[in-house]
């Protein structure tokens, strides 16, 4: 016996629908909030995540009727809407980063196998990776994070920056090199 067809509608073909019947657009909406919100909060802060989430799938219904499966999928065209409104938030990004940059990490663990805990944690790095990514244009700051925090591809970051495939890679390779150069050697500190 074969298994039925996914006959789940695509979400293309939920917006298409929900610009008759609105209430369609709620699938959309629950699909892709949580990576939305996700790469949002990673961009802003959690707080600041939840009013800007908001305002990208209130954009979205609103341009639904707008949208063209011809250009790509639904994903990265939120990620675009989420990427511009980031953008109008940048200053509060950066100043963001600049803040956590001052944030020193923390130089008294416990024992010797905290300070062996405390030398390899992310956290420890929190300082230096926010003044690196704070140090990066905004070009190249959205490429990153939009590969980092979603982990969309070359393909969905060049849809939702609207740039040709290989400036993605060029950007990215540019943000790599200026980030390794200006992170600490890790086994600094040890």
């Amino acid at each position: 016996m074969t298994a039925p067809p996914d006959t789940a509608p695509t979400d293309a073909e939920l917006l298409a629908t929900s610009v008759r019947d609105g209430d369609r657009f709620s699938t959309v909406y629950d699909r892709h909030y949580a990576d939305i919100h996700r790469y949002v909060a990673g961009r802003l802060g959690p707080q600041a995540a939840e009013d800007v989430v908001a305002e990208v799938f209130l954009a979205a219904f609103r341009g639904r009727a707008a949208f063209d499966p011809a250009r790509g999928s639904v994903r990265p065209w939120l990620y675009g809407i989420a990427t511009n409104l980031i953008g109008q938030h940048r200053r509060t990004e950066t100043r963001r980063y600049q803040a956590l940059a001052q944030v020193p990490p923390d130089r008294h663990p416990d024992g010797h196998e905290d300070r062996v805990a405390a030398s390899v944690s992310a956290e420890r790095l929190q300082p230096s990776l926010a003044r690196a990514l704070a140090g990066l244009s905004g070009k190249d700051r959205d490429v990153v994070l939009l590969k980092a925090l979603s982990q969309l591809t070359h393909e969905e970051i060049a849809d939702v920056l609207g740039i040709p495939y290989g400036t993605v890679g060029s950007r990215l390779n540019r943000a790599r090199r200026k980030l390794r150069a200006a992170l600490p050697a890790p086994t600094e500190g040890l």
